[in-house]
């Protein structure tokens, strides 16, 4: 396998290089973090497992 297998593509344009002009910028500043939407729900877990470890604790106590 040659390393210069994608040579041919290496320099091609961007398919799009004003992408960045069709969205405000508060969108894209959010598209940053879009990874992390797949924690959406994970505070209000630790809370209640928070919650129910308290309870148990003050049922010890």
């Amino acid at each position: 396998m040659s390393e210069f297998q994608y040579n041919d593509i290496l320099n091609m344009p961007y398919p799009n290089p004003d992408i960045e002009k069709d969205f405000p910028d508060e969108i894209l500043r959010a598209a940053q973090f879009a990874p992390f939407a797949a924690l959406t729900g994970y505070d209000e877990e630790v809370e209640e497992t928070a919650r129910i470890t308290d309870s148990m604790v003050s049922q010890l106590v």
